[in-house]
């Protein structure tokens, strides 16, 4: 049997959707889905203690430090070693979601026995799917994920089949509170799949600050709020801070569950985007409710 850690949220789900949960032995401290990993040891934390930090202070201390060279993660290294993984999924996309690929491979080159390191990057959906296949062929998984990527696509095209016959909602995706930050990635590519347009995001590419201004003069119909790292009851609480927008419906979502992570659930977040923008046409089929209209 394999042993697999996980240093991404990401990679976590992709390895419990590919049905090869038992084989992970160490995690992330940020991997908690599904719920049954939390019992797995924890091999990387955040080198900043932020848990009860404004947004401002978490962007400020963030930057502070990534413009010092001083890594955002601490990985245990005597653990890593003791835990004797065959397979390591980490990534390099984002210096603030998990430790530097230079980091790991400091932490592993004096072990005997070397680990296979995958670098999980995904900065749309077709890398993402890519991702998955990659990660089915590392833990001997590639029909399971072959089979999910079929899937996730056979979904994807049910969604853009209802929306079609609506027209496009004008949106605004906000990724962080304070200071904004607009869609990017993969996000910009949900929207759009969802029946949506967002005159701000960045298909492909990393977000980037705005301002309130630039917010309303995108005159949107509806803002997402989705704080990055966050989930439902925090964005809210942010949502709720926020200068309101004329005419535009405000949903705070949960982030961490349907957006932030580049992983199985992104088909999810697309499904439920296509909900809110077009309610009468997608329908949403889970007992939760992730999201909440504040205004």
């Amino acid at each position: 049997m394999l042993r697999i850690v996980s240093f991404l949220p990401a990679g976590t789900e992709m390895v419990h959707a590919l049905g090869a949960g038992s084989e992970l032995v160490g995690r992330s401290h940020e991997c908690d889905y599904p719920a049954s990993v939390t019992r797995l040891p924890i091999v990387s934390r955040p080198a900043l203690d932020l848990d009860d930090a404004s947004p401002e202070a978490i962007d400020l201390a963030v930057a502070q430090r990534m413009g010092s060279g001083d890594t955002l993660y601490t990985i245990d290294e005597v653990l890593l070693r003791d835990l004797q993984p065959d397979v390591i999924l980490t990534q390099n996309l984002c210096r603030v979601c998990a430790p530097s690929g230079d980091e790991l491979t400091r932490a592993v080159r004096k072990f005997s026995r070397q680990p296979e390191v995958l670098f999980l990057t995904p900065r749309s959906i077709a890398e993402i799917e890519g991702n998955i296949l990659d990660v089915g062929r590392a833990v001997g998984r590639v029909e399971e994920a072959e089979a999910l990527v079929r899937s996730n696509q056979e979904r994807l095209s049910i969604v853009r089949a209802a929306v079609a016959r609506d027209p496009l909602r004008r949106v605004v995706f906000l990724e962080w509170t304070d200071p904004l930050f607009c869609g990017g990635h993969w996000v910009p590519e949900m929207i759009s799949l969802a029946g949506g347009e967002d005159p701000l995001g960045r298909p492909g590419e990393d977000s980037v600050r705005m301002d309130s201004d630039d917010v309303a003069n995108a005159r949107p119909e509806v803002i997402i709020v989705s704080p990055c790292g966050y989930r439902l009851e925090r964005s809210i609480e942010l949502a709720r801070r926020m200068r309101r927008v004329s005419g535009a419906v405000v949903y705070a979502v949960d982030a961490n569950a349907y957006f932030a992570r580049p992983g199985p659930r992104v088909v999810e977040g697309v499904e439920l985007l296509a909900h809110l923008f077009h309610p009468d046409l997608v329908h949403w089929p889970h007992v939760d409710r992730p999201w909440e209209r504040i205004y």
